[in-house]
This record gives structure tokens, sequence and C-alpha cells, in this order.
């Protein structure tokens, strides 16, 4: 096999081991079997018309074409010609799957159902990243390079992925990226040879050598490294290959995703606080405000011991929302206009308004999260002292519309009705137990509210230890004590058991009334309750805690007695509820000063104030650190050799032996500068020959050329002279070849001279030196430490 071949196998290997870094992305995976087919087709492609021989230019442009000869085949045969030739139609058909891809990729949660929109871009991309690879690697012989779209590749994948086995897509495309260098090595190697001395690459008792031994000690040196580089990674938390962090926020800030974060931290202690402070001032055109809950975000991904949000794309806010999942057209609704300010405390990163939203103007920095249908502030933009109009339905759904409602698709149903198999067995016999007799989901869901806030005998108590873990759900219906995260939490989950699709809301329960006409809404109102999915209505809201916000005109109880709170009646700012978020009053319990929750205007829950602490920031410069390592190393011969050349033509001595030191070394940056443009240095030549060789391959200018003969003739008078003498500006000589062969060579010779240049492989030698002289006194040593033949004893 010949080196070019073996080097596209290596180019092909590396693009589909980065591309396993996608595979936790869709579901099913089977995509990847095609993008692997497909790339090998554009391998082999690549490959023919370098053997025939085609100008690389050519050779890409025929990649490229059969590439999308076989998307067309495969995506739009229907309106291609002859089922493989693109036309107009064609064309608009590829613009129609992008864009159903990209709706595909906000709309659903990790992993997202393989749609066609979402396989053309996975396999779109692969092929891309797979051109881009052949062509730098293979085409223009140039592995180094190619690094950079295996890493945008990975990266790509690893920041959207949630996998906690992440290292090992790291791992694979380490690997492949590894061997695709190792096997440029070796094609170099078998071409040149051993081209300058050094320690013999042999070992005791063998008669081999050659120009592989670098490439075994590379291989090595290759795996250390990565062995190395890979050992820290299980403990880092938070950091370069973590899917998601901590704490409250819209991800990096970059707008592009929201992290999957939990906002529910220390909540027991945030809710015991006295002062009921104003949070927000509501004016709505709406005279029922029992129904005004103001929703923050809503967590729908269950891992059996809390409730967070999916990690997902956020875009630009559109001008009108589009209509929410699920509702139908025969559903009663109504259209409310709402004006919110926020206090000049309230730091809250996700914008609180009335659900569902159709419409928001707002000033500032803002993204929109389309599943949730919520607004998220975009590199640090909050809701300190903002004021914004809301434009939002009042959906009005009837109790036989949601008793009649047919079963959810089944992509909605199994991304929202998952529990884990860590979920203790009681919270699916309680559910199955309270809800028996039902004949629909709506009962069911009626039932376990009822449950929960009328006939359970459960008691709303901030002050209990409910437990933490995958137990707690357990415990607290065991206890049956507990606040509202606890009621969302358990009924939510409770739900999905049942398999109605389900989740939990963040936000805060409709306020008190003011004289002036406005709605004051404060800590206290902070909430947390369950949104379950009915199709035709969309996610409806429920309240399975006791005396706080409003039952549901839809799921009205008729049990006689029951103490169900009026649904007409709006919390109250005496409540005797606590909030869930903290205060910064006088009155500041000394615990939570110790937690510097005076300070901070609300936990995750109802304030947004970033509570993430000091060491994300330590996460952050780790994070920073790592990516300038990753960029870094496909840089890293263009940076060897800037350093080497800063030190071969830097300041000397005046004796004769810095004299000999000085111009050999300014003759090796002499030889290295031609070979990095192409010109691969003969030592069998004396160094006048050699300089006219340079000079001729070269095209070198006249003054260049001068300038080649004069460090040759300084080369051949310390190597032979008695007594050297050294020869002034030999430096600037060797900077003005270097020029020379800038004028006189093309862009790609000069790109590839600056990013990868081939002289680096002098660094695989000196290693390879150093390695052979190590195990060559190792292996001196062995006999001495045996016993002489036939010794006794």
């Amino acid at each position: 096999m010949s080196g070019r071949a073996r080097l596209a196998i290596c180019a092909w290997v590396a693009t589909l081991l980065a591309s396993c870094a996608m595979l936790p992305l869709v579901s099913p995976a089977t995509w990847i079997i095609q993008a692997a087919f497909m790339l090998a087709i554009q391998t082999g492609v690549g490959a023919a018309t370098r053997r025939v021989p085609l100008a690389r230019p050519l050779t890409v442009a025929a990649q490229a074409l059969v590439t999308l000869l076989m998307l067309t085949l495969v995506f739009a045969h229907t309106q291609a010609l002859a089922g493989f030739v693109p036309g107009p139609e064609a064309f608009q058909h590829f613009a129609d799957l992008l864009q159903q891809g990209s709706d595909d990729v906000s709309r659903y949660a990790i992993p997202a159902p393989l749609h066609d929109g979402i396989r053309l871009m996975l396999i779109g991309g692969v092929l891309v990243i797979g051109l881009a690879v052949d062509t730098l690697a293979v085409t223009f012989r140039s592995a180094a390079p190619a690094g950079l779209p295996l890493l945008a590749l990975y990266s790509v994948a690893a920041g959207l992925s949630e996998s906690s086995v992440s290292w090992l897509w790291f791992l694979l495309a380490a690997a492949g990226y590894l061997m695709l260098l190792l096997a440029e090595g070796r094609d170099r190697l078998a071409q040149w040879g051993r081209v300058f001395g050094g320690a013999q690459r042999t070992t005791p008792g063998s008669d081999s050598s050659g120009p592989l031994a670098p490439v075994r000690t590379g291989r090595r040196i290759g795996a250390v490294a990565m062995a190395i580089a890979l050992l820290p990674l299980p403990t880092i938390s938070g950091g370069l290959l973590d899917a998601a962090g901590t704490g409250v926020g819209a991800g990096n800030g970059s707008g592009g995703t929201i992290s999957a974060v939990n906002p529910l931290v220390s909540l027991r202690d945030s809710l015991n606080v006295d002062e009921n402070r104003q949070v927000l001032s509501v004016r709505t055109n709406t005279n029922d405000i029992s129904d005004m809950y103001l929703r923050i975000v809503s967590l729908d991904d269950f891992d059996g011991t809390t409730w967070k949000p999916s990690q997902r794309h956020i875009q630009s806010v559109p001008n009108t929302f589009p209509t929410p999942t699920g509702l139908g057209a025969d559903i009663k609704r109504s259209e409310i206009k709402t004006r919110i300010s926020a206090a000049d405390w309230y730091a809250q990163d996700w914008l609180p308004m009335p659900y569902p939203p159709s419409g928001v103007s707002i000033d500032g920095s803002w993204r929109y999260e389309p599943v949730g249908m919520t607004v998220v502030g975009d590199h640090g933009q909050n809701t300190r002292g903002v004021t914004y109009q809301v434009t939002s339905l009042d959906v009005q759904p009837t109790a036989e519309q949601l008793a009649t409602a047919p079963e959810p698709s089944a992509t909605l149903r199994n991304q929202y009705t998952k529990v884990p198999k860590s979920l203790p067995a009681v919270v699916a016999d309680t559910a199955r137990k309270v809800t028996e007799g039902s004949t629909s989901h709506y009962e069911q869901a009626v039932k376990l509210q009822d449950y929960f806030a009328v006939n359970g005998g459960f008691q709303y108590d901030t002050q209990v230890d409910v437990g933490t873990g995958r137990d707690a759900i357990a415990k607290f219906l065991k206890d049956k004590q507990g606040f509202c995260v606890h009621f969302s939490f358990a009924m939510a989950a409770m739900a999905r058991t049942l398999g109605i699709p389900a989740r939990v809301a963040v936000g805060f329960a409709p306020g008190t009334p003011e004289a002036n006409g406005s709605v004051s809404v404060g800590l206290k109102d902070a909430h947390a309750w369950p949104e379950l999915y009915f199709e035709g209505v969309g996610w409806t809201r429920f309240e399975p805690t006791p005396n706080r916000g409003s039952v549901p005109s839809y799921t009205q109880s008729t049990t006689p007695g029951s103490d169900v709170p009026d649904p007409a009646l709006p919390s109250t700012s005496t409540s005797t509820a606590p909030s869930a978020a903290p205060s910064a009053s006088e009155s500041c319990t000394a615990q939570l000063r110790k937690l510097d929750g005076c300070t901070s205007q609300a936990p995750a829950l109802a304030t947004g104030d970033d509570p993430r602490g000091p060491w994300s920031y330590v996460q952050l410069v780790a994070l920073g650190l790592g990516a300038l390592l990753l960029l870094t190393i496909p840089f890293s011969p263009m940076l060897w050799r800037t350093r080497m050349r800063s030190v071969r033509l830097g300041a000397h001595g005046r004796t004769e032996a810095d004299a000999a030191v000085h111009t050999l070394a300014v003759w090796e940056e002499l030889t290295d500068t031609a070979w990095d443009f192409g010109i691969s240095p003969d030592e069998s030549l004396t160094p006048r020959r050699a300089a006219a060789r340079i000079v001729e391959l070269g095209h070198l200018d006249p003054p260049s050329a001068a300038s080649v003969h004069r460090v040759a003739d300084a080369v051949e008078q310390v190597l032979y002279a008695p007594r050297p003498q050294l020869a002034a500006g030999l430096a600037q000589d060797v900077r003005r070849v270097a020029v020379g062969f800038q004028d006189t060579s093309g862009r790609s010779t000069r790109l590839r001279a600056l990013v990868a240049p081939r002289s680096t492989i002098r660094v695989v030698w000196a290693l390879s030196a150093w390695w052979t002289s190590v195990t060559t006194r190792a292996a001196a040593l062995r006999p001495t430490l045996r016993k002489p033949s036939g010794q006794r004893g």
C-alpha cells in the first residue's frame, strides 16, 4: 500500500472517530453507518483522482461533486434529475430540510429524534469535515492543520452533549488525530530515509535499522502523552469536557444554548425569610388575577433526585411567538396584555412572564428558548430595574376537553414520561393506588392534585427536613410534610409513572392587588407547580400545594367538604407561607449571612442571581486554559519553528568556538527554511553544492542567491580553516533567503511552510535518538545483573 493511500485511510478513520462524539445527540445512532459509507466513497474518489494524477484543486472539486451527488441521491432523489443530479428543486428541498433540522434542534431535548433534517445536518457536516481533513492531510500533505476541523467537529458535539462518558469521545478523537500525524511522519520517513546522522536506530541483538524506528518511538510517545492528558479527566467537575455546569444562567453567555442547571439549591433555608419585599409590579388588563402566574422556567429533566431544565438551543426573540405546542383551535382563549416592572435589586437571568406568552417587548440583550417558551438574558443581561410588556393567552379548556384529549405523539410521550430506574417503587405504587378507577389521564391528574391538596393529609411546612437524594420523594410521601417544591416534584414524577407527560414550572404565584390598580408580587409569592400535557390543549397548570396559589377552574373537585382554596382569592402578603427567595433585610438570619443569602437578591428559584460561587470562576479559567491547549496543539509545529529560528539566529559569542557554533546553526536554519518550502536537505553534498541546489530548485533572485552562497562560504571556512573567523551578517542573509522563498512560492506553499513546516520532523528524530540511547544503556546494564553462565547457588 502506498503512503498516500495509507494516509487517506487514516484521514477517514480520524474523521469517523471524531464524529462518534455526536452519537449521544440523536436516537437512534444508525446515521453513523450511512455517514461512514459515504465518507469512504468520498475518500476513494480522492485516492483515485490523486492516482491519475489530477491537479490538487481538481481533486478537491471531484470529491466535492461526488459528495453533492451522494447527498442528492440520499435526501433529494425525488426532486433531482435522474435521481442524483441536483437541480433548483433539489437545492430548495435541501434548504427546507436544513430549516426543518434547525427547528428540530431547537425543539427537542437531547437525544433528539433522527428526522430527515437532523440526519442531513449530521451526515452533511461529517462529509464536509471529512473533505477538509482529506484535503489538508492527503491532498496537500499537511496533517497538522487537519486537526482544526477535527477539533471543530468534536467541540460542537461535546458542547451539546450531556453524556457522562464525554472523555471517551475525546479519547477517540485524539487517537484519530494522533494516528493521522504518525501516518504522515511515517510516509515522510519512508521517502527520505535517514537524512541526518545521529544515534543508531538499532537495539542490541538486532540488525534492523531504517526509518521506521522514529515512527515506533512516536507511537510510544503519543500513547504516553495521551494517557497523561486523559488521566485527570474523570476528576474534573464543570471543566472542559462537562456537558453542563451548575448554578443559574443562560449557559456560557454566547447566546447559543441554555445549560442544564439546577435552580433549586438550598431552597428550604432561602424560603424562611421575614420580610416580603416587592419583586415585581404588575399591571394587566384582565379582571381576574387568580391565574396570573408569572412563569420563569420549566424543569423537564428528571434524574430521580431533582428536576432541572434540559440543555436547549436559544435564538433571537421573535416579534410574535408561535402557537404553544399542542394548543388546538377549538380551545377557548383570550389575549392579555401585561406590563411588568422589576425592582432595581432583582437580578434574574430569566424573564418572568404569564404563560403561554405570544410576544414580549423589552430593551436589552435577550434570547428566546422555543421549547419552554421562555426568554433568557444574553451576555450578562438580567431583569434588574427593567420594565417590559408581555402579550399572553388566557387558555380556558373545559374538563370535558381535557378528559377526551387524545394520546400525545410518541416523541413527546417518550421525552416527558421518562423516569429513572432509581426512582423508588413506592412512587409509582402510590400513583396507581391514588388514581385507581380513573378512566382518563385527566381524571388521574385531578385525583393526584386532590390527593396532595385536599384529602391526602399533607401539610405545607418549610421547616421540615424531607431528605435528599433518590429517596427524597419517598420520604415526602411518607412524612406528608413539605413545601411547593416537594409537592410539584412529587406530582410530576407520579404523573410520569402513569404515562402523563409532565414537567415542573418555577416562578411566582399571583400577587396582591394594590390600591393604584397594580399587583405587587413579593418574595413570598415565589412558587413551583407541575405542568401536565394534554393533546389539543398543551401544557396545563395544576396546583397540588395546599393553601398556595389558586386551583385552576378546570380541576375543581366536587368532593363535599373540600377545603380547596377559592380560586378567586390570590395569595396575600400576610400569608405565613415563606417565599422561595432570600431577603436583604436587616432581619436576615445568621445562617443566611453565612450562605451569603442576604446580598443575593434571590435563589435560583425566584430571583436568578448567580449562586455559583467562586469555584465557577476557577472552572471558567480551567475551561479557557483547556481550550487554549487544544487550539495550541495544531499550531505546535509553527511555534516550534519560530522558537528554533529565534535561537539559531540569535546572539552569539566572539571566540573561535562561538564562530563555528553560530555559523553551523545559521546553516542548519537555512537548510530547514529551504526544507519548509519543499527542498529536502541532502547531506551527501558539500556546502557549496548544497547552496547551488537550493538556489536552483528555489528559483531564488540574485540577492537571495548571493546570501545563500555567503552562508555556504562561511560554513566551509569554519569547517576547513585552521583558525575559523566569525562572518558578519549571516542571520540577515538567512532572513533575506526566507523572503526570497516567499516571493517565488505559491500561496499554499507559503501557508504550508508557516503552519506545518516539514523540518519539524527533527523533533521526532531527536526523541527517537534519545529513546534509542536510553534503551541501549538499559540493555548494556542488564548482563551485569545476571549470574554468570553455569554458576551454582
